[in-house]
């Protein structure tokens, strides 16, 4: 239980660096792009160990969707450095909408 707690508060600090990261972009802040990745690479992790191992194919497949959209915000991170058009925005909206999906999809 306590790990699963962890986890969770692990989880919101990446959601929250990267919401910071992604805002301060925009603004210019150089340091922006770094604390986008350190939340992607948090939040990424993260989703990486706790996906569904279950029976339930649906549920698989919400939590392969859940990976996809935790690859699109590393993505987004790399385009943030190697790119200074707004090209990484097409990337993190991909990702917002894979990952709003399967919060509202997925059972657990």
């Amino acid at each position: 239980m306590k790990n699963k707690k962890l986890n969770g508060i692990l989880l919101a600090v990446g959601a929250l660096l990267i919401l910071t990261g992604s805002a301060f972009f925009i603004t210019g802040w150089t340091l922006a792009p770094y604390v986008y990745s350190i939340g992607a690479v948090l939040f990424a992790v993260m989703q990486f160990l706790g996906r569904y191992k279950g029976d339930d194919w649906m549920e698989r497949r919400l939590s392969r969707q859940q990976l996809l959209g935790a690859l699109f915000l590393l993505v987004t991170g790399v385009l943030m450095f190697v790119e200074r058009h707004n090209s990484w925005v097409v990337t993190l909206t991909i990702a917002a909408v894979f990952e709003l999906y399967t919060a509202f999809r997925m059972k657990s």
